[in-house]
């Protein structure tokens, strides 16, 4: 700990480098290694040192006062990280974790500091009140020669090394959880692990041979009811941010002949159009890249509403709608956006 004060305070000690950027938008992100470490740097460049603080289980200062004047000099960290290993520990995990920091200081000096974070979660499963986040136990860095990318080391600990994809699993779940934990079943019967893709493309604008970017879906089970089966996405883009996913729907206007939903369908338009995050009966095909539902509005089927949601330029975009309103016992919907189909 005396070793990652140092360093700290060594911050303040460093050739000329470019104006400070913007303030950095608030993180605070406990769902993986990678993330909470991203949330320390996101507090220091904040100049929010008591959160800072707050990420270590032994902090490597008597008082956050004093952890805060080891950046009293310090205009900006830039973080890297490479790719963190884990371990078994009694009642949890252990998590080992490469970084190398460029830090720029506030009279335009700089200087490289690599080294590695050990962070410990307890199993939540049989962890009681007060529940204990993932935190930081240790921190060992020092200064380095070279750019962050030479200086990174090449792991840190003797654990399993995990995969990005991995790590982006673990990192949904927890985010799904933390979203849909109280909206969506829970039990045994619900599936733990989500149904996960990977998605290469490329933008409009770009050469033919330009490198194919990556996207990774994961689809979650929600819940499920007599006739419909209830799942949430989530997509992480090429640069690893993690979001919810939510889908273009419109809104309708139905008229029914006497106001008798029973009664022949004299209207049915959009009048605008909102956003769900919650799809039924839905699927993702890794052929067409299309996401696809089918919500029906009572067991028998024959009043429905589907759509088909597109991937393209890193995301996903209604191009399909149609809908039947009628609960006349046969299937004959009425197509209301179509911007996929040929001519």
């Amino acid at each position: 700990m005396r070793r990652l004060l140092l360093a700290a305070a060594a911050l303040c000690g460093l050739a000329a480098g470019p104006a400070p950027a913007a303030e950095p938008p608030y993180l605070d992100d406990r769902s993986g290694p990678e993330a909470l470490i991203r949330s320390l740097y996101n507090a220091i460049n904040r100049k929010e040192y008591a959160r800072a603080y707050g990420y270590f289980s032994t902090p490597p200062a008597e008082t956050w006062e004093a952890f805060a004047e080891g950046f009293s000099q310090t205009e900006s960290v830039a973080l890297t990280t490479g790719q963190p290993s884990m371990d078994a520990a009694a009642g949890g995990i252990h998590y080992h974790l490469p970084v190398a920091l460029l830090a720029r200081h506030s009279d335009g000096s700089e200087a490289v500091f690599a080294g590695c974070y050990t962070l410990r979660l307890a199993n939540p499963r049989v962890q009681g009140a007060p529940f204990e986040p993932l935190h930081i136990e240790e921190g060992r860095l020092a200064p380095a020669d070279g750019p962050p990318q030479e200086a990174l080391p090449a792991r840190c600990g003797e654990g399993q090394v995990q995969d990005a994809e991995a790590l982006l699993a673990e990192k949904a779940k927890a985010r799904f959880a933390a979203l849909y934990g109280d909206s969506c079943l829970a039990g045994p019967d619900v599936p733990e692990e989500p149904e996960r893709h990977t998605i290469a493309f490329n933008h409009p604008h770009e050469d033919p041979q330009t490198p194919p970017h990556e996207v990774h879906l994961f689809r979650f089970f929600c819940d499920a009811a007599a006739y419909n089966t209830m799942h949430v996405y989530f997509l992480a883009d090429e640069f690893g941010k993690l979001l919810p996913l939510r889908f273009a729907v419109p809104e309708l206007a139905i008229r029914y002949e006497n106001g008798d939903a029973e009664g022949r369908v004299e209207e049915l338009r959009i009048v605008g159009y909102t956003a769900e995050d919650v799809l039924l009966n839905s699927r993702f095909d890794p052929q067409t890249l299309e996401i696809t539902t089918l919500a029906k509005w009572r067991g028998l089927g024959d009043a429905f509403s589907a759509g088909v949601w597109l991937f393209r330029a890193g995301t996903f975009t209604l191009v399909k709608y149609e809908v039947d309103a009628s609960y006349d016992g046969e299937i004959n919907p009425e197509l209301l956006l179509d911007y996929h189909s040929g001519p």
